[in-house]
């Protein structure tokens, strides 16, 4: 039985608390060090950059972030053609990789999201990265997996998880 992949809706609730998670506690640092319009050159790469190391970590270690914990999914590696079995990543477990990714697949991963928001200040690459943006949610639609340009790289898909202590259906 394959496990079912994250609707779009579960991914962007999991991206807009990990943005907040994340950039909130960043962008009042930032605001309290830099004063001016050079919030507004700071701000970005260092969102980034604390995006990148906030997904890369918990994707190695757990393939979950707080937000994808919050929306019910995770994201997994994809095995083969077809989604990845229930079934394969539970044997993945319980033989001790517990559905990592390993930390070059969620470095790939959170870099390939995390770029075009560091870049933003750059004047032709900030209009590039709005562009990515949309192509980027748009390849959800494209194809069958529902993978965005980050789980193609890497070789990742997102699926829904119950929480523990709901029975799988």
């Amino acid at each position: 039985m394959a496990a079912p992949l994250a609707e779009p809706g579960q991914r962007l609730l999991a991206r807009i608390v990990d943005t907040l998670v994340v950039g909130l506690p960043v962008v009042i640092v930032v605001r309290a060090l830099v004063s001016g319009p050079m919030v507004d050159v700071v701000a970005p790469p260092a969102v980034g950059g604390c995006l990148l190391l906030y997904e890369s970590i918990q994707l190695a270690l757990w393939g979950r972030t707080l937000g994808k914990r919050f929306a019910g999914i995770e994201v997994i590696v994809a095995t083969s053609a077809e989604e990845s079995s229930a079934g394969e990543h539970a044997a993945a477990e319980e033989a001790g990789g517990g559905g990592r990714l390993g930390v070059p697949r969620a470095v790939l991963r959170a870099a390939v999201y995390s770029l075009p928001i560091a870049v933003r200040p750059i004047p032709v690459l900030g209009g590039l990265a709005g562009i990515f943006w949309i192509a980027n949610a748009g390849m959800l639609y494209e194809g069958s997996r529902r993978q965005a340009l980050h789980d193609r790289l890497a070789g990742t898909v997102v699926v829904k998880r119950p929480p523990p202590d709901s029975p799988a259906f």
